[in-house]
């Protein structure tokens, strides 16, 4: 370096370092924001707050500071009552279909779009309702109401209050979570406001289908009636007191509240409003409440289709000559008939386009798929491939089905009452005329072989009695039911059927058929036209139904099980072993029964 003056290379300038571009800055906070888990639709929101908003900018911290936000009315009211960390939770209300496609195809293990645009979702170990874990609050506004017993066994406030804050806690360790507010009943005299809150972007939208949605005035002004505070994926405290499992699904009806833990099978939030409006209905206003499907007619009569899942109450009531009211949940009111819901439930195994062209064109975009298996590279769906479960299922909106009635609400009481019945034992005829004591008899009995799937742990048919066919979801007493019911159809005249859509010809495991669904329509469309009600009848043994000898677009042999049996057991003792567990089934309701409703049963010699 000699020879060279120390001022020929002068001391370099120190500028400021240069700071990223805004832009850059912007990227590296949503790929910081995604990497986190933070929903997708909050991003944008808060970056522009950032970089345009903020103050106190410098080259080392270039986003500046951001002036605190306020927070929403929904934000405080769940905060308030749920003491939701709304400052560390991302609180997603009501967001659009698209956005909770998106976060559950990201955050959520076994969801995918399946080639009808239709979202799959999987809900882990359980895939169908957990009756034994259900506990309703015992507390003195709904205490002397309550039906307590196998179905509703107490829980004591301080567990529910143990339960709740185990949820809560749960639902602040996430980074997102959903609110979904929505209506249960068309009628808006006696409708119900509901919230959910969630962790999961298919519970979100599998009950944006199921409630009826608000439109976004109303959701500007909602405040809920009932909160759904679904922590599904977190188990209940097994060594809580009353609690026999890590499940847990209890309803409060002092607090309006409902607390799910241990169980991310979406139908428990169906179920749970459908217990809510159970009691709500008969006890505040004097409205029946029913496990029932129901459609009208072109002149204005209305059927309604008591059953329990897989008896056919989804697809029945699915007939393209008559518009559907709904597919499961109803309230029959002083001016007639109301849908609960705003979405249909259906059972998916066995679904093709020829059965039920009807349900399997409502799978698509908005839909969800529950638990179906399909294939990889095509994404079409296997509706026999029972993999996961038997219980396989679609939520979809109702108004996915063409000729649905909107709104979901008739002014006319149903003219036609009918019983649905699977019987896998194939005794009972396909169809019966029932007068007023055995349509009592047979609505307090609510007989059935309940299907593999719908309930954990049940893999092969069995017989089963389910009180109004609905005992899983009733809070009150099935005969305050079964008498309500009554009077409606002696003050409205109408007509009562049992309808079997089992097995004929002899049983599921004798040699049977599942009656076919054309000769069901057949026999549905018979009744509408009042054809059904001229021709001649039958007494048919033991069950003393009347049962029609003829009917249009049906085999004679085929109505009187008697003439078409061909099973491998002796007839007359497989009908005396179902009269049988008939009348043992309904001694737990003989001593509030009348003498005539008693008598309407079996005779069993």
């Amino acid at each position: 370096m000699a020879g060279i003056k120390g001022d020929a290379f002068p001391a370099p300038v120190r500028t400021a370092s240069p700071g990223p571009l805004q832009e850059d800055f912007a990227r590296q906070q949503i790929s910081k924001q995604q990497r986190s888990n933070f929903h997708s639709s909050s991003l944008t929101t808060s970056l522009s707050a950032m970089n345009i908003n903020s103050v106190n900018k410098t080259a080392l911290h270039p986003g500046g500071v951001a002036p605190q936000v306020e927070h929403t009315e929904l934000e405080e009211e769940l905060h308030e009552r749920a003491h939701i960390d709304y400052d560390r939770v991302a609180i997603v209300a009501n967001p659009s279909v698209a956005a909770l496609y998106e976060d559950a195809l990201v955050y959520e293990t076994g969801s995918a779009i399946t080639s009808t645009g239709a979202m799959s979702a999987y809900s882990g170990a359980k895939t169908g309702r957990s009756p034994s874990d259900k506990r309703i609050v015992k507390e003195e506004s709904s205490e002397k109401d309550v039906w307590w017993g196998p179905v509703n066994k107490p829980m004591s406030p301080d567990v529910w209050r143990i339960n709740r804050e185990r949820a809560i806690d749960y639902l602040n360790t996430r980074n997102r979570i959903y609110v979904i507010d929505g209506y249960a009943g068309w009628d808006e005299r006696y409708r119900i406001r509901v919230r959910v809150v969630c962790a999961r972007a298919y519970h979100a939208l599998f009950m944006r289908n199921m409630l009826i949605r608000p439109s976004r005035e109303e959701l500007a002004g909602f405040h809920p009636d009932y909160v759904i505070y679904n922590a599904g994926a977190f188990p209940a405290n097994r060594y809580t007191t009353g609690m026999t499992s890590s499940t847990s699904v209890a309803i409060n009806f002092s607090e309006k509240e409902m607390v799910i833990l241990g169980t991310e099978y979406a139908g428990e939030m169906k179920k749970g409003i459908f217990t809510v409006l159970f009691y709500e209905m008969p006890v505040k206003h004097n409205v029946l409440t029913l496990h029932s499907s129901a459609n009208e007619g072109k002149e204005g009569d209305v059927t309604v289709f008591f059953g329990l899942s897989g008896t056919g109450k989804t697809t029945l009531s699915a007939d393209p000559k008559r518009a559907l009211i709904g597919d499961d949940e109803h309230c029959w009111s002083d001016k007639g008939v109301f849908n609960i819901e705003g979405g249909c439930y259906a059972k998916c195994i066995g679904l093709s386009a020829e059965k039920e062209p009807d349900i399997f064109g409502a799978i698509r975009f908005g839909s969800v798929l529950e638990n179906v298996v399909f294939d990889p590279v095509t994404r079409v769906v296997d509706y026999d491939d029972s993999t996961l479960t038997e219980n396989t299922r679609c939520a979809y909106p109702i108004e996915y089905i063409e000729n649905t009635k909107i709104p979901c609400i008739s002014s006319s009481h149903p003219k036609n009452i009918i019983l649905l019945t699977c019987d896998a034992r194939g005794v009972l005829p396909p169809i019966s005329k029932l007068n007023s004591e055995q349509t009592m008899f047979h609505f307090i009995s609510g007989y059935t072989s309940k299907m593999a799937g719908t309930e954990v742990g049940v893999t092969e048919p069995q017989a089963t009695f389910s009180s109004c066919f609905a005992q899983p979801f009733l809070a009150l007493h099935p005969m305050r039911y079964a008498k309500m019911l009554a009077d409606k159809i002696s003050e409205h005249n109408a007509n009562a059927w049992l309808l079997n859509t089992g097995w004929v010809g002899a049983g599921a495991a004798t040699g049977g058929k599942r009656c076919p669904l054309k000769y069901t329509r057949a026999i549905l469309d018979a009744i509408h036209s009042g054809e059904l009600a001229d021709v001649e009848y039958e007494t048919y043994e033991t069950f003393n139904l009347s049962v029609p000898k003829t009917c249009p677009g049906v085999p004679d042999e085929l109505l009187n099980p008697a003439k078409s049996w061909t099973g491998t057991a002796d007839f007359k003792e497989e009908v005396t072993k179902l009269g049988s567990l008939f009348l043992d089934n309904f001694k737990k309701y003989a001593d509030e029964a009348t003498p005539e409703v008693v008598a309407a049963g079996p005779q069993v010699k």
